[in-house]
């Protein structure tokens, strides 16, 4: 089955001195989705962006903005982010006390709603949740910190996801994140994944239209 492919570059590895410049030339260049990684120091050892920051983001372009809450516990801050202009919110199972409430909070701020399964969290939780999901998002590296190498065993991970999304018979993205680049995007595609977050490969590179360019070309002859 065709799949469409989608690059979320990861606001995490962009020049905060001039965040909003950033994110509407990386989507000019090509990007599909802005990817925000919210980390509260506490759930994840880092601090980074809150809610003001989305909300000073959200004029600036059209495209969808993906929250990762890597924060603890979640719920207090889903409605926040909604009001903030975010589209999809994820989260991670294990920062929540009823999974399935907050999935149901997500949605009535009527944002998508996202799990998100760290190296070393069971796939399981989706044999009780699918049916409510629509993006399973796989962590490529242990989360916290940007530039991280990407973690092999992930591969496998992605397969087993997309064999339990398509036999949900749901349209659920499938979204990988943790040191994605140009020579590795492919084997993720191939696994399973259809959505890309990439942070340091991008806005590290000096080139955001050539580099998007050449990880859809490695994704072009897979679609």
């Amino acid at each position: 089955m065709s799949r469409t492919f989608r690059i979320a570059p990861s606001i995490l590895s962009a020049d905060f001195a001039r965040l909003g410049e950033e994110v509407t030339s990386v989507i000019s260049a090509g990007a599909d989705i802005v990817h925000f990684d919210v980390m509260d120091n506490h759930y994840v050892p880092n601090l980074t962006v809150g809610p003001l920051v989305c909300n000073a983001i959200r004029p600036l372009t059209k495209a969808m903005i993906d929250v990762h809450l890597m924060v603890k516990p979640v719920d207090r801050i889903v409605g926040d982010f909604a009001k903030a202009g975010a589209d999809i919110i994820s989260f991670h199972p294990e920062a929540s006390e009823h999974v399935d409430r907050t999935i149901g909070l997500i949605r009535e701020h009527g944002c998508k709603a996202g799990l998100v399964f760290n190296p070393a969290t069971s796939l399981n939780w989706l044999d009780h949740v699918i049916d409510k999901l629509d993006l399973v998002l796989i962590m490529s590296v242990n989360p916290g910190f940007g530039g991280q190498s990407f973690i092999p065993s992930a591969l496998a991970k992605l397969t087993e996801a997309r064999r339990r999304i398509e036999a949900s018979g749901r349209e659920v993205m499938l979204e990988v994140d943790g040191g994605i680049k140009v020579d590795n995007i492919a084997a993720a595609a191939r696994a399973g994944a259809d959505t890309f977050v990439a942070g340091s490969a991008i806005f590290g590179s000096g080139d955001y239209r050539g580099t998007i360019a050449a990880m859809r070309a490695e994704l072009r002859v897979l679609g």
